[in-house]
């Protein structure tokens, strides 16, 4: 079932990027674009909508009150900030009420994309039936959605190039490439990708398979987990 998204943003030509933008990540589909906070929320009651890209700065209310409109209707609907704030007072306060994501303008389509694809990973876990039953897939469910850091990587491996190959594989698709395919598109040596690849595949984030039809063992390809 496609992610129902609303762009929020008062900016006609940057509302429009990031429409585009949404509709390029599988999974997800535009329902509305608004260009004041008056018409979010007023999309909002009429729309299902299950997750909102939304500008903090709005001609006639500021975003966060936005947000703040959506948790006093009792709304769980996701919120990403889209925004060029970077005052900590503003990043503390949108946490508070429940902001998913908080992404910095401007921004490349590659770290959007990662956004959009980190958050339908974590949305398709929390749908899922059953109960957690220890502490460790509590922290894979929020990692998922918060990304990979310097201090949560084991010792050794670095967020920018951990980042790199996850990107190489997700340009792949459906392909799946081994580590010397993801060496080659990297520039990292063969070595390294397969001890990120490891690790991708350790967490979750990409799924191991043989790859048949050459002579001897099977080689191992990797490929992003589906969501």
């Amino acid at each position: 079932m496609n992610i129902r998204v609303l762009v929020v943003e008062d900016e006609p030509l940057l509302a429009e990027a990031h429409r585009v933008y949404t509709e390029r990540v599988p999974g997800f589909v535009v329902v509305g674009v608004a260009h004041t906070a008056r018409d979010a929320l007023s999309a909002l009651r009429g729309e299902q909508v299950d997750l909102v890209l939304l500008d903090l700065n709005l001609p006639d209310r500021h975003g966060l009150e936005v947000c703040r409109a959506l948790r006093a209707a009792g709304s769980g609907t996701d919120v990403l900030a889209v925004t060029s704030a970077r005052d900590l007072t503003m990043v503390r306060a949108a946490v508070a009420l429940g902001v998913t994501h908080y992404l910095l303008k401007p921004f490349t389509f590659a770290a959007f994309h990662d956004k959009l694809d980190r958050y339908a990973r974590y949305r398709s876990q929390l749908l899922d039936t059953g109960e957690l039953t220890a502490q460790h897939q509590v922290d894979r469910v929020l990692a998922t959605l918060r990304g990979a850091t310097a201090s949560s990587l084991p010792k050794g491996l670095d967020a920018a190039t951990h980042d790199l190959v996850l990107a190489a594989l997700r340009t792949a698709e459906l392909a799946g490439l081994s580590a010397a395919e993801v060496a080659a598109r990297t520039g990292v040596s063969r070595i390294t990708a397969r001890r990120y690849l490891e690790h991708l595949a350790d967490t979750g984030t990409v799924i191991r398979a043989p790859r048949y039809g050459g002579p001897g063992r099977p080689e191992v390809e990797y490929r992003p987990t589906p969501t």
